[in-house]
């Protein structure tokens, strides 16, 4: 089994339940984590996932305003699974640095996973 991490990638955009951070945005950090198991040695880029691909479908989708984070992660797991099959299984967080609540201090973030077999 190979895992491949995507870590802390930084995306300023525009999700959220409420007008302002439609308006405004914010930033946002993202985790991927997708599995798959393998029986020989990988020597080229077709024998494994590609993570240059796998980023730009996350940054495509980070650029589609979506109102729950929770919808957002769900959506680009499942955009991710259909580019290559060959998952199975797949983590993304999605942490949003700057959430519109009243004296906080910190950052929210959802986690998705799925497996696929």
């Amino acid at each position: 089994m190979i895992t491949i991490h995507l870590k802390d990638l930084e995306f300023f955009s525009h999700h959220g339940v409420y007008e302002e951070e439609k308006i405004l945005g914010n930033s946002f950090i993202v985790n991927a984590y997708v599995c798959f198991d393998v029986e020989e040695k990988i020597n080229n880029i077709h024998q494994t996932i590609n993570y240059v691909s796998i980023y730009q479908l996350i940054k495509q989708r980070m650029h589609i305003p979506t109102a729950l984070l929770e919808t957002l992660a769900q959506e680009m797991a499942e955009e991710i699974y259909r580019f290559d099959n060959r998952l199975q299984s797949i983590s993304i967080s999605i942490e949003k640095k700057h959430p519109p609540m009243l004296n906080i201090k910190g950052s929210v973030c959802v986690n998705y996973e799925k497996k696929f077999i």
